[in-house]
């Protein structure tokens, strides 16, 4: 059934594969971390099943067997978020048809937010270089003491600077994550599929919409 727009005020992004196509930064940066230790590297493909749970995760599983111990992660988490805040000409860019969704939603008077397990220095970083033409209420990436996607402290958090109930928020990403974060905080979880994740990821995750091109969004409205 589709939503009546008058039933959503806000609509909380997701970044990685949401928003911006960062797969090539974020492989390129973790292959040149593992590289450098004579560990092997992933293809692209691979870190599409890495990423979403935040950069200690990914970490963790690009580490082959046996090597993720305590102390190589920490060292390897360190260099990796270094040499990511540390590109200067980063490759990402916003998804076809993202820049349009965004006036479009910004017209209809929708509050826009960001809600990422990337570093926060990161996500803001991200959103500034890449998405300033757009204002967005809130931007929060993972910070220390308050949990992880899908944990829905960070999407309520965003209710509560947006002032608008979790029910009238459109909570959008690629990954079950997301979907998780939506239903946990009670927003409303759209799936898309131009991401990192397939549809029956989202799907079986609790989507309760799936969309393909970002147009699509507002069509539901």
């Amino acid at each position: 059934m589709p939503l009546r727009e008058t039933d959503c005020r806000a609509a909380v992004f997701d970044l990685d594969g949401t928003l911006l196509d960062t797969l090539a930064d974020i492989g390129d940066t973790c292959n040149r971390v593992l590289e450098k230790r004579g560990f092997p590297v992933h293809s692209l493909e691979s870190y599409r099943y890495f990423v979403g749970e935040g950069a200690r995760v990914l970490v963790k599983r690009a580490l082959p067997d046996g090597a993720g111990t305590p102390g190589m992660i920490q060292q390897c988490l360190a260099e990796y978020l270094s040499e990511y805040l540390a590109i200067e000409h980063p490759r990402a860019l916003p998804y076809d048809g993202i820049p349009d969704l965004l006036d479009n939603l910004s017209a209809r008077g929708f509050r826009l937010a960001v809600l990422s397990n990337k570093s926060h220095p990161a996500t803001v970083r991200c959103v500034t270089e890449l998405l300033g033409g757009w204002t967005f209420d809130a931007v929060l990436g993972l910070r220390e003491n308050v949990p992880r996607k899908p944990d829905p402290a960070g999407a309520l958090e965003i209710a509560g600077k947006l002032a608008v109930a979790v029910n009238q928020c459109l909570f959008i990403g690629d990954t079950a994550t997301d979907m998780h974060t939506a239903t946990a905080s009670g927003m409303i979880p759209v799936g898309v599929l131009w991401g990192f994740r397939p549809a029956e990821e989202l799907r079986q995750a609790g989507a309760r919409f799936l969309i393909e091109r970002p147009v699509e969004l507002l069509e539901l409205l």
